[in-house]
């Protein structure tokens, strides 16, 4: 199966994110909606601790690091 070349490269969409989520927390904070902006932290903060819980860390081995290393070379 043929992969699908995206209209964007991953450094272009990350940049998207990073435009929106601070657009959003500049408007929080312009309309002094520190309240919610302290709600929207804290899920994101859980969010990111449940992602990291269950990350498959064991399944990761040296395969992925000589990859790596490599490069490095």
């Amino acid at each position: 199966m043929a992969l699908k070349q995206s209209r964007f490269s991953r450094r272009t969409v990350a940049f998207f994110w990073l435009l929106l989520v601070s657009i959003v927390i500049g408007t929080l904070i312009a309309y002094e909606q520190i309240a919610v902006l302290y709600v929207l932290a804290t899920l994101t903060l859980v969010v990111l601790l449940l992602i990291v819980a269950f990350a498959d860390l064991e399944g990761v081995g040296r395969e992925g690091a000589e990859g790596f290393n490599r490069g490095i070379e």
